[in-house]
């Protein structure tokens, strides 16, 4: 079908549709920067014809070369043949305008964190972004959110900490591209285990948040990404645990945690009743990341 394709097809419209039909027919998910079969179409087609990603629609009845048909209908192909995540195919990631390498040494950037500081940079809980002079961005996978940490706290300097050496290596291109190699600090740390010592104004994580059951069920795209980068336990909370039970060691007086969770508040808060849990508002809804001062900590007993 693909090969009789490329002789019908003329437009931008064209291919999508196409593309979109060949999508829905194999059953795709979508979950890893777009949301829909079109938008996926979308990204891809702008991609492959070397356009803003943004904006399909100006270009939509644009009539196209044989060799960009080509070039669309090959990722469009192996998005379908392969179900690998888009940004794998197109070794990039998009979070609002910050753009990202990305491979399969890491999770696709996909954060409601990176959401919110996009939005209101933490606002008014970080209410002076220019007294941020350290942040630690833990599981940091592929740099993004402490990148975007570093456009949101202009003053601070940052670790950026991961156990996979592989996400490290990623993460240090992105940081590169960013020209922040002065500013964010890549560690390779268990949690907090190789920082010992070190204390922060800031702290935020994504940490791996699926829990088993939700593991085994997963779409066979996020099959591509790194297990580690998934799963934490039967509740999805290991590594949430220990960032409380650490976190006030690594604060300074004031300082704010900010951790995602994805689908876990209501196992979050019954396993941790003292904790005023502060749940920050996302186009998605209020119960996917909390934030905690650490005041907020040592008064419940942390």
């Amino acid at each position: 079908m693909f090969d009789q394709a490329s002789q019908h097809l003329q437009t931008v419209r064209d291919l999508q549709r196409f593309a979109v039909s060949r999508f829905t027919e194999a059953g795709l998910f979508f979950g890893h920067g777009s949301a829909t079969a079109k938008d996926e179409a979308a990204y891809l087609i702008l991609h492959a014809l070397h356009l803003p990603i943004h904006d399909l629609e100006p270009w939509l009845d644009a009539r196209l070369l044989p060799q960009e048909i080509d070039a669309a209908l090959a990722l469009i192909r192996e998005r379908v043949q392969s179900r690998k995540p888009a940004a794998y195919l197109t070794h990039e990631a998009w979070l609002g305008d910050f753009r990202f390498y990305v491979d399969e040494r890491v999770i696709v950037p996909r954060s409601f964190i990176a959401e919110i500081m996009l939005n209101d940079g933490l606002t008014p809980y970080v209410e002076y972004p220019e007294l941020v002079h350290r942040a630690l961005d833990m599981c940091t996978g592929s740099g993004c959110l402490a990148i975007l940490a570093a456009h949101c706290f202009p003053d601070a300097e940052i670790d950026a900490i991961d156990i996979s050496p592989d996400a490290l290596a990623v993460a240090e291109k992105n940081v590169a591209d960013y020209q922040l190699e002065e500013r964010i600090r890549l560690l390779k740390s268990d949690l907090f285990a190789a920082i010992e010592g070190e204390k922060y104004d800031l702290i935020i994580s994504n940490p791996p948040y699926v829990d088993a059951p939700s593991v085994e069920a997963l779409p066979q795209e996020y099959l591509h990404e790194p297990p580690e980068s998934l799963g934490s336990g039967e509740d999805g909370l290991d590594a949430t645990r220990v960032i409380l039970e650490k976190a006030t060691t690594f604060l300074n007086p004031h300082g704010v945690l900010v951790v995602e969770i994805g689908h876990n508040r209501d196992v979050l808060e019954a396993c941790y009743p003292e904790l005023p849990f502060v749940w920050l508002d996302t186009e998605s809804g209020d119960g996917f990341v909390f934030l905690l001062t650490r005041e907020m900590l040592v008064e419940a007993g942390y």
